[in-house]
């Protein structure tokens, strides 16, 4: 994991700053408002929050609520784990569907959404 952060940090130019927020991603989104920010990514996030048995509810509105304040450019970088299988166990199944609640609601807060697909940007809302 240590080789593969330094490699994405590489690959990006010094204007951006990477938020390494295991937990607590609204007080750092917060913390970095003034500069161009890139958040890798919402879905490691959400299995740490939830193999912590945190209060996923009120981590994610504390999320869109650092969202919705005054920023500078941010890009936040999410997995689309609906569209394969559904899992077999009842905690992929959880990770799975809040993933997809939580990928709607950010998604609901930005001004453009991106999906990726075999390295082509689809454009869902909104213009790069």
């Amino acid at each position: 994991m240590v080789a593969r952060i330094a490699s994405h940090r590489a690959r990006r130019g010094d204007g951006w700053s990477t938020l390494e927020a295991p937990h607590d991603l609204a007080k750092a989104v917060l913390e970095r408002a003034s500069v161009p920010s890139l958040v890798d990514c919402l879905t490691l996030w959400l299995s740490n929050i939830l193999l912590t048995n945190a209060d996923i509810e009120r981590e994610i509105s504390g999320l869109e609520d650092a969202l919705r304040a005054p920023a500078t450019q941010r890009v936040l970088i999410s997995n689309e784990v609906g569209s394969g299988i559904v899992p077999d166990n009842p905690l992929g199944r959880r990770f799975r569907d809040l993933q997809g609640e939580l990928n709607g609601r950010v998604a609901a807060l930005a001004d453009c959404v991106v999906l990726m697909v075999a390295g082509v940007p689809l454009i869902v809302k909104g213009r790069l």
